[in-house]
């Protein structure tokens, strides 16, 4: 699962005046907040359409909120404190507008529904990530004075038939969700005991989705996954599925997030090299550079099997970019082990990583039976040591690109100048370049890059 630092959803609203003209049943304003993965943030928009089937307008300010939801994430203990930190500033919210309704949906509230709803008492509506459906009714149960909370995780389950309501969206890029839950049984990894077993979605829906978002002007979809590669629709497998994609529009650029190195076969590098519009980016989660700490995780592979998948990706397609997830100081995990995964790291020389030290996860395999024993010093010193080499590998792999014209799709305004765009690369490579009248947002432009970070690439238009 690909978690970074905090991401906030701030939902594009209307004013209320003109909401209210708009749909006469409105109940109100809706806040949604969501940390964590990619996957979290389809389910917020899985969400926000199904309130605004029932009437909801949606807010920037959860001051003005009617209804305030937080989606959460427990794949670190870091990301739960930030939920619980938010948790009390709604809680000042409810006390001063006591009408109001906070719920929590999503990964923490299928694992700690007990301690928010009994112990905290600091929400009023706890729902898991298959539970969205029963959202309407379980607001309904609350104005009516109860409690209301729904975990039951499915087997079937997938929003295939959910418009999602694309609040937070550029116009430019979405994701688009093609299975759910996970099936790998990873020691540290509490996803399927929040999630749920996998389930993929019809194809032709996922198709249909992409198709209609291609139409309404996105030009860079993410297809996500726990695991995409093991993505299995009576017997549509996923380089089938690729290929539906990369069919709907040359100009319609597909990725996909995230790939298991156990799962990942030649037949979707092939499928990638075969289509240009398929991003030559893949994210290959390692972990660790140790077989004996992979083993611990029960990842399924070994170093040496991951790094011929590796040597397959740049055999197939020599111009891709590899990311990476790296876990420093797992349980039991040695100076050597540590040592291995600097090597890996030397060895493949990824393009990027998310990076993080173990952080023990109630429920999970790890911490019912392995024993978190790696001192909180020793791995912070270990995950600085791990950032460090990748900062090099970054700019390395970066620095390869000057003086080479690259495609690149026009997301936006720069962050630092609003007379430069920023847009990606196929590889995922983000290019700020100064703007010129002949473009536009959603623009493909060729770009000489001249100059590259460790993050960025600086390029200007080629005429």
């Amino acid at each position: 699962m690909l978690v970074n630092t905090k991401k906030l959803l701030q939902c594009q609203g209307v004013p209320y005046e003109q909401k209210e003209r708009q749909n006469h049943q409105s109940k109100g304003f809706a806040y949604i907040e969501t940390y964590g993965c990619q996957m979290n943030f389809a389910d917020t928009e899985v969400v926000a359409a199904i309130l605004a089937q029932e009437g909801y307008g949606f807010t920037q300010n959860p001051q003005e909120a009617d209804v305030i939801f937080i989606n959460t994430c427990s794949i670190r203990e870091n990301a739960e404190q930030k939920i619980w930190n938010r948790l009390k500033v709604f809680r000042q919210i409810k006390q001063k507008r006591p009408h109001v309704l906070v719920g929590v949906l999503g990964c923490m509230a299928e694992r700690l529904k007990k301690q928010l709803l009994e112990e905290e008492q600091c929400v009023d509506m706890v729902v898991g990530p298959d539970a969205y459906r029963s959202i309407p009714k379980l607001i309904e149960q609350v104005h009516f004075g109860e409690k209301a909370v729904n975990v039951l995780l499915s087997r079937e389950e997938t929003y295939a038939d959910i418009a999602p309501l694309r609040l937070h969206s550029n116009g430019v890029t979405a994701f688009l969700s093609i299975m759910r839950g996970c099936n790998n049984m990873c020691t540290f990894c509490v996803v399927p005991f929040t999630r749920g077993r996998e389930r993929s979605r019809d194809p032709d829906t996922i198709v249909r989705e992409a198709q209609q978002l291609f139409e309404q002007g996105y030009r860079d979809i993410t297809l996500l996954g726990q695991n995409v590669d093991s993505y299995n629709y009576k017997g549509v497998r996923f380089a089938q599925l690729l290929a539906m994609v990369a069919e709907i529009h040359p100009k319609l650029r597909v990725r996909f997030t995230t790939s298991h190195p156990k799962d990942m076969t030649d037949d979707v590098l092939y499928t990638m090299a075969r289509y240009e519009n398929l991003c030559k980016y893949i994210h290959l989660p390692v972990q660790s550079g140790s077989n004996r700490i992979l083993a611990l995780m029960r990842r399924g592979y070994t170093r040496e099997w991951y790094l011929q998948r590796i040597e397959r990706i740049r055999s197939i397609l020599p111009d891709c970019a590899i990311a990476t997830d790296i876990i420093a100081g797992f349980c039991s995990e040695t100076e050597e082990d540590h040592q291995q995964t600097l090597d890996l790291m030397e060895r493949v020389r990824f393009n990027s990583a998310f990076m993080f030290y173990y952080s023990e996860r109630p429920g999970t395999y790890a911490a019912r039976k392995l024993k978190d024993d790696v001192p909180l010093e020793v791995k912070k010193r270990r995950l600085q040591e791990i950032i460090r080499l990748q900062q090099q590998h970054s700019l390395y792999r970066n620095r390869e690109w000057i003086g080479k014209t690259v495609e690149v799709l026009i997301e936006g305004d720069s962050k630092r100048s609003k007379e430069d765009f920023s847009g990606r690369t196929s590889q995922n490579m983000v290019v700020v370049f100064p703007k010129h009248s002949s473009y536009k947002v959603g623009d493909y432009v060729q770009v000489r890059i001249i100059s590259a970070t460790s993050a960025t690439l600086k390029g200007e238009i080629v005429s």
